[in-house]
């Protein structure tokens, strides 16, 4: 039987025959691809994710984060690193190429106005949704928006890294880069890494987080809101910080997705909710979640 729930993705999720028009690879098997799905651009929101068919003899697809997407032109980006054959296909695929794909797929993460101090936090396969919501708040006229941000990588970072310009206080001092990309929107970001990278911080991107927060007052932190993708240990840490300086998180899970509409049941977590434990859906009930509500 059919439940609301279920009904409630319908005419929000759209098919497309998607052409790859654009693909950078990077160090240690890292690759954005830019693909032409209009619809899926014109409807995307900050932590939504693409199922994409990596090859025609793979039936299942792929769940891959949105990392940026331009509605007027139609396009959308994703970032992935190789893991199993299904990715190690999807990376040779040739330009010209249409990829089966459907999106936008989730609930993404909501900013509120009351709390426009926004702390990004991604590690690893985490980073593309934080540079998307990073872009987003960026261009958002009607809110003061107040983002900074920080990512974590054990491997080189797919982007441009550049010595700090802009400021961030009470960063350790080992954090002097920065991304190019996201200076380049007006948004400070630090960068954190235990594989030795160059300007980044000597240990945990939760790390900056804390450390920032730690150096604000009660009046400041009142209007700060974090959010953050990651790994599951990483999640656990932000939440954890979260908790401390009682500041509220979102944060976009990680899981095995099969059919990624809801049908399958295959990605299910426990969540807290008012009327008690539940079991929810990674790829429609989130992936974005409370933190306090799974962990």
């Amino acid at each position: 039987m059919n439940t609301s729930a279920d009904r409630s993705h319908r005419d929000t999720i759209f098919v497309e025959s998607a052409q790859l028009i654009d693909v950078r690879e990077y160090p240690s098997e890292q690759f954005i691809l830019r693909i032409e799905a209009p619809q899926t651009a014109r409807n995307a929101k900050p932590g939504q994710f693409v199922h994409i068919t990596c090859d025609a003899a793979l039936p299942m697809r792929r769940p891959l984060s949105i990392m940026r997407v331009d509605a007027a032109e139609g396009w959308v980006e994703i970032l992935f690193k190789i893991v199993g054959p299904g990715l190690a296909a999807l990376s040779r695929v040739p330009c010209g190429t249409a990829l089966d794909v459907m999106g936008p797929i989730g609930m993404p993460f909501v900013p509120h106005p009351d709390r426009p101090i926004v702390l990004l936090v991604g590690g690893g396969v985490g980073i593309p949704p934080m540079l998307y919501l990073a872009e987003a708040l960026s261009s958002d006229s009607q809110t003061d928006w107040q983002p900074m941000v920080f990512m974590g990588s054990e491997v080189v970072f797919p982007l441009t890294c550049i010595p700090a310009e802009l400021e961030l206080p009470s960063m350790p001092d080992d954090a002097t880069h920065a991304l190019a990309m996201v200076e380049q929107w007006g948004i400070p970001s630090r960068l954190a890494s235990m594989a030795g990278l160059p300007g980044a911080h000597q240990g945990f991107v939760t790390d900056l987080a804390a450390s920032w927060l730690a150096a604000q007052d009660d009046a400041t932190r009142a209007r700060c809101e974090i959010f953050s993708c990651g790994p599951t240990p990483m999640l656990e840490a932000i939440a954890k910080v979260a908790e401390r300086f009682d500041v509220p998180c979102q944060v976009s899970l990680e899981e095995y997705m099969a059919c990624a509409v809801g049908g399958c049941a295959g990605c299910v977590v426990q969540v807290n909710t008012p009327d008690g434990p539940a079991m929810k859906r990674v790829c429609v009930d989130g992936p974005v979640f409370d933190s306090r509500a799974v962990f």
